[in-house]
């Protein structure tokens, strides 16, 4: 069963996993995977100014990441539960939102699911965190870790607050999967049990 945490950047997709794994045992993934992928790597490369044009393209920008996504396949499909910090649904809200099109949704859906073969989540969950909270999160975060420095898509809160409306449109829409949502201020711990209760009935 695949499990996605989603939200935009500094939502609070760490905390939740880190609760959610002291309720049950799962692999945990997160993407991108900057540490492994060479996709995910020269995408980071393009969103810190170091890939030219690169990221001028979101339908390039967003093949990086599906890429990424295809070669981790032998992970996603092993047994039990797969947790994941993002998946596909980060790479549909991001795409609509820089194109402003809600039609980049089926675009990715057929990119990733479809021409790629990736599996679809189980469950997918997003954090609803308003983009000011979230923005505030992530310059905290940089501050006190040089290596998180926020990105091109990071630091752009107009974007950001585009993709969280993406994102609320697709929980809307149970897209590709089921979909919890979770207020602003529930706590983390909630949230995990209420997915606990979720797996628990497909079984």
């Amino acid at each position: 069963m695949i499990v996605s945490i989603e939200g935009i950047d500094g939502a609070g997709k760490n905390t939740l996993v880190a609760a959610l794994t002291q309720k049950i045992d799962a692999h945990v993934l997160a993407f991108p995977r900057y540490d492994t992928s060479i996709h995910a790597q020269l995408a980071a490369e393009a969103l810190h100014g170091r890939m030219g044009d690169l990221t001028d393209s979101a339908y390039a920008m967003a093949t990086l990441f599906a890429l990424d996504r295809r070669f981790a396949i032998p992970e996603l499909t092993q047994p039990g539960v797969v947790l994941l910090d993002r998946y596909v649904a980060s790479n549909a809200a991001y795409t609509a939102a820089r194109l402003l099109d809600d039609a980049a949704t089926q675009w990715v859906s057929d990119l990733e699911f479809g021409t790629l073969g990736v599996p679809r989540p189980t469950l997918q969950v997003l954090l609803d965190t308003p983009a000011n909270v979230a923005q505030e999160r992530a310059r905290r975060r940089e501050a006190l870790d040089s290596s998180r420095a926020r990105d091109r898509y990071e630091s752009d809160s107009a974007l950001q607050e585009r993709t969280a409306e993406k994102y609320r449109r697709l929980a809307a829409d149970n897209w590709e999967s089921p979909w919890i949502v979770a207020a602003p201020d529930e706590d983390p711990s909630h949230v995990a049990q209420r997915i606990v209760e979720f797996l628990g009935n497909i079984n």
